[in-house]
């Protein structure tokens, strides 16, 4: 009884698995395989999104700057008398 605790305390600090069945090495070459593909994906996802939100934020910048562009040079092709009109209405 006291070994088995001895024999399991080893194998958890030296991280070996606690079960007796033997495993062979591509068990566990393909469990490696299988988990670095997660974190992959994983890793692939969360730039997706970063880089989705990010557009988003540059489409709505783009469109602000649209808008003031076409402010800009309605003020600069209309005649000075109806812009100055406009802006005595807007006081």
């Amino acid at each position: 009884m006291v070994a088995s605790i001895v024999k399991t305390a080893i194998k958890a600090k030296h991280g070996y698995p606690l079960d007796d069945h033997y495993h062979d090495d591509d068990d566990d070459f393909e469990s490696d395989s299988k988990r670095r593909r997660q974190r992959d994906r994983i890793a692939v996802e969360r730039q997706a999104q970063l880089m989705a939100d990010q557009n988003e934020q540059l489409q709505a910048k783009v469109l602000r700057l649209e808008e003031r562009i076409a402010v800009l040079e309605r003020i600069a092709t209309d005649p000075a008398t109806r812009t100055a009109r406009e802006i005595d209405a807007l006081r």
